[in-house]
């Protein structure tokens, strides 16, 4: 595994899903990647987005919000002939998200180009998701990014039914990081035919499959563990009222990649991540502000 490089100034570069996440009174701007791009960009870490949108309303309103939130738009691409991604959202009681994701949409058809090689060249790390392969012509220029890589940071997101067990194992096999919930653990050790119900135990184990030590999991309100460099690391999560779980995630592992990639100490790179991860909780929508005097305060 490549050990973790820093630039002078650090750069990062994000793959897959732009969208809008509908739900029953409003729309959000969404899709994973973009929400963990925009997250390090409010860090002030220097982030590209690659991606695809359509040429209609909702891409172009979707272009007016990241240009708006400073997040570079040069590797974001327009297709004539496929719409905008949207992404139907609906909450239970618990604010708790279920998802219906169109298809297909425009970033089913990311192409690969020169210059978006190049960003990955450049960069010191591209983090990406399991849910942009659900197309075989974005998954092809994934696949083509990855070996231009410094560090792969894969975001498993087993979204059904776009998720084969057998391409997950593949894209686990060829990141440095490798971030999942708990039940998305369960559900790769079951595959695996692995049996503990240890936590611990299933992380090493997959450790061991990927040849990766470097794997998050994160477990809803109770926090999340790191396994870096050998070293587990845990934390017990921040207690708050949650309004919707929709981006949390997503929001902690931009602050726990955006860390670790400055060398902060991975207990207190795990420490901030979780605090903002339940701060987003709190709040409406995957992309809400955030002041840093919130995050100490929960801290």
């Amino acid at each position: 595994m490549k050990p973790m490089q820093k630039s002078l100034q650090t750069k990062v570069v994000c793959f897959g899903e732009v969208l809008w996440d509908v739900f029953p009174n409003h729309k959000k701007v969404g899709g994973a990647p973009l929400n963990v791009a925009l997250r390090l960009q409010s860090f002030g870490i220097s982030t590209h987005m690659i991606s695809r949108i359509g040429n209609d309303e909702n891409g172009n309103q979707l272009l007016q919000f990241i240009n708006d939130h400073n997040l570079n738009t040069d590797e974001i691409q327009i297709d004539d002939n496929f719409k905008t991604g949207v992404v139907n959202i609906s909450l239970n009681q618990n604010g708790s998200a279920t998802y219906e994701i169109e298809y297909p949409v425009a970033w089913d058809k990311i192409h690969l180009t020169n210059s978006n090689m190049e960003i990955v060249k450049s960069s010191d790390a591209l983090i990406f998701g399991s849910l942009a392969c659900r197309d075989s012509i974005t998954k092809n220029t994934l696949n083509s990014l990855l070996p231009y890589a410094k560090y792969k940071v894969f975001d498993v997101n087993l979204r059904p039914p776009y998720y084969k067990m057998d391409l997950i194992m593949s894209l686990m096999r060829e990141a440095d990081f490798i971030k999942c919930n708990d039940d998305e653990l369960d559900e790769l050790c079951i595959f695996l035919k692995f049996k503990s119900t240890s936590l611990e135990n299933q992380i090493l184990f997959l450790s061991k499959e990927t040849n990766t030590n470097h794997i998050c999991v994160t477990k809803g309100e109770n926090g999340a563990t790191l396994y870096f460099n050998n070293q587990f690391f845990k934390n017990k999560g921040y207690p708050v009222k949650v309004v919707d779980t929709v981006g949390a995630g997503d929001s902690f592992l931009a602050t726990l990649i955006a860390n670790l990639l400055s060398k902060k100490d991975p207990n207190n790179a795990l420490k901030n991540a979780c605090a903002v991860g339940a701060l987003v909780a709190s709040k409406e929508g995957a992309n809400p502000k955030l002041l840093q005097s919130e995050i100490l305060n929960l801290i």
